[in-house]
């Protein structure tokens, strides 16, 4: 009996049969067995990005350890199976590019496969019509980005970048970039002791030159490489417009990170020249940033 497709990426995400399943599929069903295969496709595209997010958010909180991510690396694989599941529409547009009158092709080389016999596979995969164009191509992945929480993200806040931008010359990806990396795309924004909001996006501390609102939070600081938690107290605004403005009035006339606006366009320089200027202690801050400028800078 011939193994429903629809119910292979659905299955544990380490499930090892899945591979055996689908190579007996081939021979009997290539049609079937090339959706399928489409569907795994999805799931591993799916799981790379999770990775990619979860790598662009600090990950130093006093529960992340090489267990937690291991089972947050499961985790996210059992997602991206349930996600492909139910499809982004990669799946249908690979199987309709690579559909067709395949015959026995596919069913012979799924075979040479599973018997392990050396030589090269024959047959070419038909297409039923041309080639997407390279536009076309890219066009597929905004489709399933516009609704996440990155590209509400950066929707909100791009008017303000815009404007900030304007006045002061600092590029827009970067105050994005270190806005999203700063409160985690928005989900852990400084709170005001009542709770209200402080609109400090880029974790910006208040020294003693501030004579504005001020909220407190415990924050993580790095010292000889080693992480440490303690109270720090954040400068706090009445408005995100507000909040892009200071910023950018900080980073475009304090000769102190002079060195960043002389990067222009190169994103892993701005984040190297923010890191060098000492914007924050972490070590790894100028990958991580980096990391999630290239995502704003897609997302625009």
């Amino acid at each position: 009996m011939i193994a429903d497709s629809a119910n292979i990426p659905a299955k544990l995400a380490l499930d090892t049969r899945g591979l055996e399943q689908l190579r007996a599929q081939a021979k009997q069903s290539p049609e079937q067995a090339l959706k399928a295969a489409a569907q795994q496709f999805e799931s591993i595209f799916l799981d790379m990005m999770l990775k990619s997010m979860r790598e662009a958010t600090p990950q130093d909180g006093m529960f992340d350890n090489e267990q937690t991510r291991m089972f947050t690396g499961m985790l996210d694989q059992q997602l991206a199976q349930g996600l492909a599941s139910r499809g982004v529409g990669l799946a249908d547009i690979m199987v309709r590019q690579l559909g067709g009158s395949m015959g026995s092709s596919m069913g012979s080389s799924m075979g040479k496969m599973e018997s392990g016999k050396p030589g090269a596979v024959s047959g070419e995969l038909p297409s039923r019509r041309p080639a997407l164009s390279p536009q076309a191509s890219v066009n597929v992945l905004p489709s399933a980005y516009n609704g996440t929480v990155q590209q509400n993200f950066v929707n909100q806040m791009l008017p303000h970048a815009m404007r900030a931008s304007q006045a002061s010359g600092v590029p827009p990806q970067l105050m994005l970039g270190q806005a999203a990396l700063e409160s985690g795309w928005g989900k852990r924004e400084i709170r005001m002791a009542d709770g209200s909001n402080s609109y400090n996006l880029f974790g910006m501390k208040a020294g003693s030159g501030w004579n504005g609102k001020v909220a407190e939070a415990i924050t993580t600081e790095y010292k000889n490489g080693a992480a440490y938690k303690q109270v720090e107290k954040f400068r706090a605004y009445s408005s995100y417009a507000e909040a892009f403005q200071d910023y950018a009035q900080m980073i475009g006339k304090n000769s102190r990170y002079a060195d960043v606006l002389q990067r222009g366009g190169d994103v892993a320089g701005m984040a190297q020249a923010i890191q060098k200027a000492g914007y924050a202690t972490d070590p790894k801050y100028a990958g991580k940033l980096a990391r999630v400028m290239e995502i704003t800078g897609g997302l625009l």
